[in-house]
């Protein structure tokens, strides 16, 4: 498995991110994105105006973005 550290979270990071949980093979460890709320980042991941809605569980938690049940350290 490929451990992975994203720099933004924007249209960009958030369709890799979306292809990695899909994929099973990438692992996002951590997120590095000064300018994005985590509250924000829950939901502009599960609601995609392009790709629809993620469906699976998406929270911030302890100050991490947890997909799936798979906590990712935020930077900002």
């Amino acid at each position: 498995m490929v451990k992975v550290k994203m720099n933004g979270f924007g249209r960009i990071g958030r369709l890799v991110t979306r292809a990695a949980f899909n994929s099973g093979n990438v692992d996002i460890i951590t997120i590095n994105d000064p300018f994005i709320d985590l509250h924000y980042m829950v939901y502009m991941f599960q609601y995609d105006s392009t790709h629809g809605k993620f469906h699976s569980t998406v929270k911030a938690e302890n100050g991490k973005l947890v997909i799936n049940r798979k906590a990712i350290t935020i930077f900002q």
